[in-house]
């Protein structure tokens, strides 16, 4: 069934429009499209584009630290064969490749075992959120990386790993620390805190604090609808975008944050002119709509039933976006049954309600859950929070409530 439709069917059987939900006092800013969306993004399909290139290949000069510094350039053309990319959760763009690629791979001409075919198709621009500069020789010489790696994955049309692009979507099987941890440049010590996060994980503040608290990877898209969207509330998608492109993408530009006790001056700026059309790209990206056949709709209607009323859900996840954050509300720790170590490293020291967008579209995304991915799936979720309020639900409830989830 086409897109369209399915939403179509979807509008009728569950409605998820804002009025659906009370209103709440001391809302400085409705939920819902942000207000300079309207002129700095909708309306500017140029600025969109512009901002979809900045995503998928920029690197804000970051080679001069993925290559100079990690060497990664050195164990990519030595050591890292297309298999092994994918082992790790590197994605390839099939869209990039040429006829003769693709009828290589299928009959075994291209070696998906050998690293000359990765050093290849990096310079076809082929894999997900690697740039790499290739010499008339074949030879790798460059590498950075892009907001793609950790925020795009493919849709396995070709084969598990080789797909179409899905801009937006968090790469849950993207290993970032174990890729980083090949570098040769790196001590033994630290080999074994990146070792240490898996797939999906990542922690954006330890190369600043040295704490090792790494974090699910979240996605890019229904960023408009979100007021604030880190898992902390800290500030706005440009900030962040700022932060993590200068401080871990280790781009160049100056960040500044005294609330954290942050100051990374890396000259010259090549990351504060790239933020508007960024933005305005990370803004048009909507969430994936509910998967055919992935959820039972008459249940699904029965758990929204359960999520608006007897378990109390919308008190917190509140309008379009299902979140309060746009009502100036974070919470404590405690109060929503999390771990305070990682919240305590941010500007807020609170965590904010989780936007319910995109919960379910196997095989991509299909959990973890929570900031720490402590909740494996949806059904550890509602556990979570029946034992944590004490909430009264039956066991049909329960499952009624996480085929609502799916449609979200």
């Amino acid at each position: 069934m086409p897109r369209s439709k399915w939403a179509i069917i979807l509008a009728v059987v569950i409605p998820l429009t804002a009025c659906d939900y009370p209103d709440t006092a001391g809302v400085v800013e409705p939920v819902g499209v942000e207000p300079a969306f309207a002129a700095q993004g909708a309306s500017n399909p140029a600025l969109i584009a512009e901002g979809r290139a900045i995503f998928r290949f920029e690197t804000f000069g970051d080679e001069t630290f993925w290559t100079d510094t990690l060497r990664m350039h050195e164990v990519i053309r030595t050591s890292v064969s297309p298999n092994t990319a994918l082992e790790v959760g590197l994605k390839v763009d099939v869209d990039a490749l040429p006829p003769a690629v693709i009828d290589g791979i299928l009959d075994g001409t291209v070696r998906l075992d050998d690293p000359a075919t990765t050093v290849a198709l990096l310079g076809l621009g082929a894999v997900l959120g690697v740039v790499g500069q290739v010499d008339a020789d074949g030879t790798l010489t460059h590498v950075g990386i892009t907001c793609a790696l950790c925020h795009s994955t493919v849709d396995d049309s070709f084969a598990a790993g080789i797909g179409s692009r899905l801009d937006g979507w968090p790469n849950r099987s993207l290993n970032v620390g174990a890729i980083i941890a090949l570098s040769p440049a790196l001590k033994r010590a630290q080999r074994r805190v990146y070792d240490s996060w898996g797939p999906g994980m990542y922690d954006p503040r330890y190369n600043l604090d040295g704490q090792n608290i790494p974090v699910v990877l979240p996605p890019a898209f229904g960023l408009r609808h979100v007021k604030m969207e880190t898992y902390t509330g800290d500030d706005v998608v440009s900030y962040w975008n700022a932060y993590v492109a200068i401080t871990q993408m280790h781009g160049h530009g100056h960040f500044v944050d005294a609330r954290i006790g942050v100051d990374v001056n890396n000259p010259p700026d090549l990351v504060s002119s790239k933020l508007e059309p960024l933005r305005a790209y990370q803004l048009s990206l909507e969430p994936p709509a509910p998967v055919e056949g992935e959820f039972d709709a008459g249940a699904a209607l029965r758990g929204q039933e359960v999520f608006n009323g007897l378990a109390g859900c919308a008190s917190c996840h509140l309008g379009g976006a299902l979140t309060d954050v746009g009502a100036n509300r974070l919470h404590a720790a405690a109060d929503v049954g999390q771990d305070p170590a990682y919240a305590l490293r941010s500007v807020t020291k609170l965590y904010r309600t989780t936007p319910l967008r995109g919960l379910w579209h196997p095989p991509q995304l299909v959990g973890p859950y929570f900031h720490d991915g402590s909740a494996p799936t949806l059904e550890a979720v509602v556990d979570h929070y029946v034992q944590l309020f004490g909430l009264n639900l039956t066991g049909q409830h329960k499952a009624d409530l996480v085929e609502y989830l799916k449609t979200l």
